[in-house]
């Protein structure tokens, strides 16, 4: 298993006309983690970018469980369960001291920049054996 945390602050401008985080903005957030994750097993996304690699969101979802409100301090865990194939699958948790707020997923390919698939870089590949080579 593959996991990172970051943590954040909701900001005014993320909220909405009820006071609550606009649910839009997980999104960004589970970026950030994701980026986390990718510089933690040594392969940042600017690397990959550079090296030809490109990581498209081909699908996701989110379960709100309870709202986030201006000034909250959040902590965003992404976690890789199994070992990638074809696609990444990261699942995401989104905390408030103890408590969830959202859970989600994401699905991604390796893409070139023309979009075609890709298998993953060596590097990376190197890095998911490390993780789950139990």
């Amino acid at each position: 298993m593959l996991e990172a945390s970051v943590e954040t602050r909701v900001r005014f401008a993320e909220t909405d006309a009820m006071g609550v985080t606009y649910h839009g903005n997980y999104l960004p957030w589970f970026e950030m983690a994701r980026i986390a994750l990718l510089d933690k097993i040594g392969c940042p996304y600017r690397d990959l970018e550079k090296d030809g690699f490109l990581l498209p969101v081909l699908e996701t979802g989110l379960t709100y469980h309870r709202p986030s409100h201006f000034d909250d301090r959040l902590k965003i865990t992404v976690t890789i369960s199994e070992k990638p194939k074809a696609r990444l699958h990261l699942t995401y948790k989104v905390e408030r001291g103890n408590e969830l707020i959202v859970e989600g997923f994401t699905e991604h390919a390796f893409v070139n920049r023309e979009f075609k698939p890709l298998r993953p870089p060596a590097k990376i590949e190197e890095a998911f054996n490390r993780a789950f080579a139990q």
